[in-house]
């Protein structure tokens, strides 16, 4: 059990809605793009609440077997090895699903019996059904950037969930944010969150993905060590998003302005 909580700084009505759907035993969907707190949110959640987090980052060789358990060979003997969703659901944990979008369509089906009215976890290898406990909590999570390329959650799921959209923070929080992670000087942190502002708003060099807040946190780290900020921008923001160098040099150049 956590015994420090978490650093999460709101931006708006999420914790509130995480308590109200984790009252009302309803799974909570969080969106929203990378590095944004998504983890975070649930871990200081999951403290508050003073339960246990069962985490699992899903990807596309997740099948429902590495999430339920299987049975093994040992000593001569078979037993059955409980997988991470089996244990959280008998034990009464936080579930959290990351990147549930990238899982085999057969990890998604095995929630559609935990994420309704029936609460239950289904073992057909075992031939047990196991009812939630109260404290039990389904969270399942996703980057909607990944959906044009990945597969798509689909409506009879996502409408099974409360869904909760996240974003990167207004400069201000994200300054708030860095200052209180790093510790760093509030002068660096707001030249940080603002040159991850602009970055953020220049569509036109098409990124797979833009600056995170957890990038912004590691450059921060950098520099309070001593690395000059420029050089910890490059290795720590411009170097993450990109190996193009025709991208690379308005990044840097933006870095130059900023720091």
């Amino acid at each position: 059990m956590a015994t420090k909580s978490p650093y999460y700084r709101a931006i708006g009505k999420e914790e509130e809605v995480f308590r109200s759907a984790y009252k009302c035993k309803l799974p909570l969907l969080l969106k929203g793009p990378t590095g944004c707190g998504k983890t975070r949110l649930v871990e200081k959640m999951a403290n508050e609440l003073s339960t246990r987090l069962v985490q699992v980052v899903c990807n596309e060789d997740t099948s429902a077997t590495d999430l339920l358990g299987r049975y093994l060979l040992k000593g001569g003997d078979t037993i059955w090895q409980e997988g991470p969703v089996t244990r959280a659901v008998r034990e009464g944990h936080f579930l959290y699903l990351d990147e549930i979008a990238e899982a085999r369509e057969d990890v998604v089906v095995l929630l559609h019996s935990l994420s309704d009215h029936r609460r239950q976890l289904f073992l057909d290898r075992s031939h047990e059904s196991i009812a939630a406990p109260d404290a039990f909590q389904l969270i399942i999570s996703f980057n909607p950037g990944y959906q044009t390329r990945m597969r798509r959650l689909k409506p009879s799921t996502r409408q099974r969930f409360v869904s909760l959209e996240l974003s990167y923070p207004p400069v201000e929080i994200e300054t708030e944010i860095l200052a209180a992670e790093t510790g760093a000087n509030l002068s660096l942190c707001k030249s940080l969150a603002q040159l991850a502002l602009r970055i953020r708003n220049m569509s036109e060099l098409q990124l797979d993905e833009t600056v995170s807040t957890r990038l912004l946190v590691n450059t921060a780290l950098l520099i309070k060590q001593g690395l000059a900020p420029r050089l910890s921008a490059d290795v720590g923001i411009v170097q993450a998003l990109t190996d193009d160098l025709e991208v690379a040099q308005p990044l840097k150049d933006l870095v130059s302005l900023h720091l």
